[in-house]
């Protein structure tokens, strides 16, 4: 009883000592937390800088080949979180530590983290114009040589004809590429390395057919690495292939290298398939070819809020019909149309781009060409031209399990957000056309640019070869 009257008489003769004792690491604690908030807010473009245009940091020595080696092409570009979740590592272009600074100044970015940036069509205007200049400049690509009685000179050479169809893309970049300025016929001045081979006509070869494309890829890289040193030297990093079919995103199945490391150039480019690996793969426009300049728009009547036509080959086109097949203001028809397929498109405010086999179908470009907005239900599509334009400004994104809201969202647009997306539709339409003579900023160069983007790569050692299966 006297300890317990002591210590009460002790602490209230001390109180203010008490006070000070719990107040001093209080204050502490609570300096401590603001230091760190101001920090993290003034260097928070660390972690939330544009990935667009940035560079890969460059490691190849094309001074030393080197024996075939198992490796894995490590595209490096900017801290970037994609809808699945994919990161990279923050690296500087190589001598643009300047641009990098401006680049990251004038991003502006919502609570989420998306870029705020809904009206113009390009990431960054400015900054793609003068690294375009650079690139038509300096850029520069070898083809592995071939004669024109090579056995199979067909798959190997351009077509000597106008290229037509739904997969023309694929034939198109070669036939133009072939007749470019930025082909060098000395690989020491290469950026990058063109496998010639064509998917297309790999495909219709009776010889190779659909289940010979693996094995013959699989032959020809292995010929291609003996008889030269450039896939040696990088182990296929710094080299690419363009296919638009489907079945090229199969094609390096039985050669586990060019896989991991090889660009590949696909129109089938999807974040879901283990094949695809954005930002080091390509997304290319799957364009059906028409001569001429689009058609003038100042007169088109657009009655119909949306339109989509095509064959019902997948539950995603099922789910579309099924909910608005017999609707008054969204026309979706299954087959063949008894109206000319120009005409809907001229017609419709919004033109559907539906997931079929595959993410990618010919109906953007279609789309963009007839002046319609296009309307993207296909998930984990990789879009073509992703690190140039800015596809919101231009385009709607509708996840497949909101086609029964489609109406809400397409009407959930004021005419001055429509009006906005069909201006823009039209400043984009020329990066969608092929032309057998090369315009600038058509959808050529746009391949070549995402090309240039890429052409820096380093290598991680993998510790057993992958040729060992």
């Amino acid at each position: 009883m006297a300890n317990s009257r002591f210590f009460m008489y002790y602490f209230s003769r001390h109180r203010g000592l008490f006070k000070t004792f719990f107040f001093i690491p209080t204050t502490l604690a609570l300096l401590t937390t603001l230091f760190i908030l101001v920090y993290i807010s003034n260097t928070s473009h660390l972690f939330f800088s544009h990935h667009h245009h940035r560079q890969p940091f460059r490691v190849i020595n094309r001074k030393k080949p080197t024996v075939m080696s198992s490796s894995v092409s490590v595209s490096l570009l900017n801290v970037s979180n994609n809808s699945d979740g994919q990161v990279f590592a923050d690296l500087p272009k190589r001598g643009g530590g300047e641009k990098v600074n401006r680049r990251s100044a004038r991003v502006q970015l919502e609570s989420n983290g998306n870029y705020m940036n809904n009206h113009e069509v390009f990431h960054d205007r400015d900054l793609f114009l003068e690294d375009y200049k650079q690139m038509n400049r300096s850029f520069r690509i070898y083809v592995y040589p071939h004669r024109r009685n090579d056995p199979f000179a067909n798959v190997l050479l351009p077509v000597d004809f106008e290229p037509g169809g739904n997969y023309a893309s694929e034939s198109y970049f070669k036939k133009v590429l072939m007749k470019s300025h930025f082909i060098t016929k000395d690989p020491s001045k290469a950026d990058l390395f063109f496998l010639p081979f064509s998917i297309a006509r790999l495909r219709h070869d009776p010889r190779i057919g659909t289940n010979g494309i693996q094995d013959f890829i699989r032959d020809y890289i292995f010929n291609i690495s003996q008889k030269y040193p450039y896939w040696n030297q990088t182990g296929g990093a710094d080299h690419f292939y363009v296919a638009c079919h489907s079945i090229g995103r199969s094609a390096m199945e039985k050669a586990w290298e060019a896989k991991l490391n090889v660009i590949q150039v696909v129109c089938s480019s999807s974040y879901f398939l283990s094949g695809h690996i954005s930002h080091k793969d390509v997304s290319l426009p799957q364009i059906w070819p028409r001569q001429g300049d689009p058609p003038e728009l100042a007169t088109s009547n657009r009655k119909k809020l949306a339109f989509f036509a095509g064959s019902v080959n997948s539950p995603v086109r099922e789910k579309l019909l099924q909910v608005w097949r017999y609707d008054s203001e969204i026309y979706a028809h299954a087959g063949r149309l008894t109206t000319p397929y120009a005409d809907e498109l001229l017609g419709s405010k919004f033109c559907l781009h539906v997931k079929g086999f595959e993410v990618n179908t010919a109906r953007i470009a279609d789309s963009l060409y007839y002046g319609c907005v296009p309307v993207i239900i296909a998930n984990h599509y990789d879009l073509p031209f992703t690190d140039i334009l800015n596809w919101k400004s231009f385009s709607i994104v509708v996840a497949t399990l909101d086609i029964p809201l489609l109406k809400k969202i397409l009407k959930g647009l004021s005419s001055d957000e429509y009006l906005l997306l069909k201006s823009n539709v039209l400043k984009v339409r020329k990066h969608f056309q092929w032309h057998l003579l090369p315009v600038d900023y058509d959808a050529f160069y746009m391949v070549m640019y995402e090309l240039w983007l890429r052409r820096s790569s380093i290598r991680v050692q993998l510790s057993t070869s992958i040729y060992s299966n």
